[in-house]
């Protein structure tokens, strides 16, 4: 079969002045316009199918046919993984157009990952032929009555002669019927334990009648289509040579993996909010209301304006975290769980808000957009849970408070892994599992470079006037970030966990590192901003790329911070400055923002009127310009 990038390379070479996310747009043509009900990825069909809660068949063998399922095979395997963020792009496509449909399908590379990180060769060559044939695979953690704890597990691997005799039950296991493949974590040693558990990569058809049983399909408020099932086994035979990796490794490869799609996970909301924001534009922009158009009042404006930085934000984040999945592995432990964290939860909130600008469109099924906004809004809640929920991403943070306070405030300058992370056209290392760490052991090189990359930011405000606001909110993140790392500093565990002040440290240490990012690819990208310090340096991002829309480009930095200040304000009260502020002072911020947003609008506008992915890069989508 010929792999997406091979076909896509016969479309010709791309235009160096028109797209900075080549595959995910040759990808998004491919599938065809959405708004032509006909075709397996359209909206319509997606409709149908979770009116019906059907599994998406045709767009999976579409997908297939494409050969998409060759991107969740690393190059070495012989498959067309290169880089994790081609992973971001694909996933990101998908998602905007269905979050079924990218989950069910996605899901083999969370079934497969684990393979991959324990560099278990033999099995690897096997699982990749399999993928690459159109397999699915799925990853067997939780069960019934233990959810995320995992050194709970009751499903038990019995040493045999040959290999191990399963007995037991996964349950809530996305592709559980109809994958093939199991990565199954059992347990291995009757006492349990850190190292009494193992990872096996289970083949269904290699079982004998009557081993196991796929359990009964769950009925889900969202991804109604999707395959959440479960499996049973009733003592099935395996090899030995189902061993992924070495006995009792189970636990430790399991989170290390779930470090990179944690990381990966962001683009499936990116793909919401973008789908979402769409949506409430265009409807915004055909109606009218109270004699004029919905989109002229100051509320619908600002909320969209809003939303839009709040989509940028996390694009950011979303970025940064998975370059850094190649240049710094070591770190993350705390990388993946801010984005799993704080992605998802910004992108809830954005679709709660535009819910308000749609009004009853929001919840109707039939009368606007066959009901895709209440579809989303269902869909996207599952983000947050899987793979780690919010409360489990925001204790792993917790856990590392002591080792990120000590070594913070850190002089990153000249930090080859900083610049490759943050410069977009630094070409990327080879993902180095080995390096993989369950806890970070020198702090955060990304966070670290926040106060760096605010004094270069200041730098610039003194050549531009257009930046002094921007480089003002960027001092007072930084300001806050040192007074969250003393705090976090301070912090102390009690019996059974975290105190319940860490959580809210945690969500402000999140925010904090999300505008470490933004900063960061502000300044290593001078395409982003005609200010920045590195335009043009070797390794930047100048060679091949094309600006944004001149407005939002001008202004997306200053949105950005702007937001994620307010969040911050929000999680952590007083962390950036005395409360309660004067009534002058709260007036001068709403008039320096007033401006602000509208710029970004203008630029939002743009992109929709282009027929352009809402992003910092540019990006056709296939249904093209509104008509």
């Amino acid at each position: 079969m010929t792999v997406l990038s091979e076909r896509l390379a016969a479309d010709g070479p791309e235009d160096p002045a028109a797209d900075r996310w080549p595959l995910a747009q040759r990808l998004d043509a491919r599938l065809g316009d959405p708004t032509d009900g006909s075709g397996p990825l359209s909206y319509a069909t997606a409709a149908r199918e979770d009116t019906g809660e059907e599994f998406p068949a045709g767009a999976c063998a579409a997908l297939d046919r494409l050969g998409v399922q060759h991107f969740y095979v690393p190059a070495q395997y012989g498959g067309a993984l290169t880089g994790l963020p081609q992973l971001l792009e694909i996933v990101r496509t998908l998602a905007r157009r269905d979050l079924t449909t990218a989950i069910g399908h996605g899901k083999t590379f969370l079934g497969a990952v684990c393979i991959w990180v324990a560099e278990d060769r033999a099995g690897a060559a096997r699982l990749a032929e399999l993928v690459r044939a159109g397999e699915p695979v799925s990853l067997g953690l939780t069960e019934r009555t233990h959810g995320s704890d995992l050194m709970a597990g009751e499903v038990v691997a019995d040493r045999t002669a040959r290999g191990y005799r399963i007995t037991g039950e996964k349950w809530l296991i996305n592709n559980a019927t109809r994958g093939r493949l199991v990565c199954l974590l059992a347990r291995t040693r009757a006492e349990g334990g850190p190292r009494g558990f193992s990872l096996l990569l289970v083949d269904k058809n290699e079982l004998p009648a009557g081993t196991y049983r796929t359990l009964p399909k769950v009925r889900t408020l969202g991804i109604r289509g999707a395959d959440i099932s479960g499996i049973a086994f009733d003592g099935a035979p395996v090899g030995r040579e189902c061993l992924v990796g070495r006995e009792g490794e189970g636990p430790e490869t399991v989170l290390k993996s779930l470090q990179i799609t944690r990381s990966l996970c962001t683009a499936l909301s990116l793909g919401a909010a973008d789908h979402g924001l769409r949506l409430a534009y265009g409807f915004a922009a055909g109606r009218e209301l109270y004699g004029r158009r919905l989109l002229d009042l100051p509320m619908a404006r600002r909320t969209l304006a809003e939303s839009y930085a709040d989509l940028l934000a996390t694009e950011a984040l979303s970025t940064v975290a998975a370059r850094s999945i190649h240049t710094l592995p070591g770190e993350l432990s705390v990388t993946s769980a801010v984005a799993k964290y704080l992605v998802p939860t910004v992108v809830d909130d954005l679709v709660a808000r535009l819910r308000g600008v749609l009004g009853a469109r929001s919840f109707l099924a039939d009368h606007y957009a066959h009901g895709r906004f209440q579809k989303l809004e269902r869909d996207h809640r599952i983000v947050g849970i899987f793979d780690g929920n919010t409360m489990v991403n925001l204790y792993a943070l917790t856990a590392q408070f002591r080792t990120l306070a000590r070594n913070h405030p850190r002089d990153w300058t000249g930090s080859v892994e900083r610049t490759a992370t943050f410069s977009l056209g630094h070409p990327l290392p080879e993902l180095r599992p080995e390096r993989l760490s369950l806890l970070v052991r020198r702090g955060s090189t990304l966070m670290g470079s926040l106060p760096a990359s605010a004094e270069a930011l200041a730098a610039a405000a003194g050549r531009d006037p257009s930046l002094t606001r921007a480089a003002r909110l960027a001092l007072r993140l930084v300001g806050a970030a040192a007074e969250l790392h003393a705090r976090m500093g301070a912090a102390r565990l009690v019996p059974g966990g975290a105190p319940v002040e860490s959580f809210d440290l945690a969500r402000g240490y999140s925010v904090c590192f999300a505008a470490a990012c933004a900063l960061g690819l502000w300044r290593h990208n001078g395409f982003l901003s005609p200010g920045a310090p590195e335009s043009g340096a070797p390794g930047s991002a100048t060679r091949g790329a094309a600006a944004p829309g001149a407005g939002t480009r001008q202004c997306w930095l200053e949105g950005v911070l702007d937001r994620l200040l307010s969040r911050l304000e929000e999680a952590v009260p007083g962390c950036t400055g005395p409360l309660p502020r004067s009534r002058s002072t709260r007036e001068a911020e709403e008039e320096a923002r007033e401006p602000l947003y509208e710029r970004l609008l203008a630029g939002m506008a743009g992109q929709y009127e282009a027929g352009e992915l809402f992003s910092l890069l540019p990006c056709r989508i296939a249904e093209g310009p509104p008509c």
